[in-house]
This record gives structure tokens, sequence and C-alpha cells, in this order.
């Protein structure tokens, strides 16, 4: 009962254009909607970022990528690799908010495997802007005390306790990051957790 009222409290913060702090199976990360531009603006105003760097989306099916990539990859693959700690860049659909990463017409794609973010985004019914919680050139961070300088900005901060080996340099490396915009090709943009 707990877990299903955090879950609604969170995508009834984002509704209303909130940015919430969140684990996910590498970091953490901070959220909002996608497809609301002003929660957009928001969430680049929390974590002092350039605003021509592109954000992620989250997404909690498979199925939800079609709706907002253009995809040339067999669904196998999506299958062997997600959910999983990989975010797959792919050319974006008319589908996903034009406001978001505006400079590029690609956008890296997370299914985390961690049911919290996951159900999150399944009961949102629409991508979440997914980025790692933490100022821009900062280390990513493990536990919720990490970026407590953030709370202050976010609607909601949802704990779900230390991710990784707190010792562990790799664990604050995130998701792999694998361009497969290119048909017949992939690249390893960022080697990660």
């Amino acid at each position: 009962a707990g877990w299903k009222e955090i879950l609604n409290t969170s995508a009834g913060l984002l509704q209303q254009g909130g940015v919430i702090g969140v684990p996910t199976d590498t970091i953490y990360g901070i959220a909002c909607l996608a497809q609301n531009s002003q929660s957009i603006s928001n969430i680049y105003n929390v974590k002092g970022r350039n605003g021509t760097k592109p954000l992620a989306i989250c997404v909690g099916d498979i199925e939800d990528i079609y709706r907002y990539c253009q995809v040339n990859v067999p669904d196998q693959l999506f299958r062997d690799l997600l959910p999983g700690p990989v975010t797959l860049v792919m050319e974006r659909s008319d589908g996903l908010n034009k406001e978001l990463n505006p400079y590029t017409s690609l956008v890296g794609v997370r299914i985390p495997d961690h049911a919290f973010i996951r159900q999150l985004a399944q009961i949102c019914s629409e991508p979440l802007a997914l980025t790692s919680a933490n100022i821009s050139t900062q280390e990513s961070t493990l536990t919720v005390e990490e970026f407590r300088d953030l709370w202050p900005m976010l609607s909601l901060v949802v704990d779900g306790g230390p991710i990784g080996d707190l010792q562990s340099p790799e664990c604050r490396l995130g998701s792999t990051v694998v361009d497969l915009s290119i048909p017949g090709k992939f690249t390893v943009i960022r080697p990660g957790w």
C-alpha cells in the first residue's frame, strides 16, 4: 500500500510540472514529464545544465520505445538489453515533445531495471525525462544524501536506499550509452556501469 501511495504521489507531482529525485538501477536520477515543456525547463534549472545538452527519456515498457523513437533494430535486441543499465540512442519520432532536446534529432531511451521508476513511467503513460541527480559536472550520486543540495528545488525525493558500492568509482558511471541511430551499426558513446 505504501509503495502504491508513493507512486501515485510521484505521478501527481510530475503531472503538476514537478521534478522529483528517483532511484534507478545505476545511480540516483531526477525526472520530470518529457512531454511537458515547462517541466523540461525546470529540470535544466535544477541541474544547472546547459540547455543544449540532451536529456534521456525513460519509458516503462519496450512497446513505448516505438511511440517515441524511429526503430531500425530488431525487437529482440531490446528484449536482450532491457530493462537494464543501458541508454539506447535512436532517431526521435514526431510523438516526442519537440522542445525536449531541440538541437538534435536523436534521443536516448532507458528502461531501468528498477521496479519503482519503471512503474512510475507506466502509470504516467508518457515518457519521463531522466538525468543524473547532481549539479552538472559533479559526481553521480548513489544515496539521496549525496544530492541534498538539490532537495529544495525538487518536488519530492524518493529514497530507495544506497545504490551499488559507495566505495567503487565504477558504480558512479551511470548507464552505458549506445548509439543505434545508424542502421546496421552501433557505437558505444559512453561506457557505463
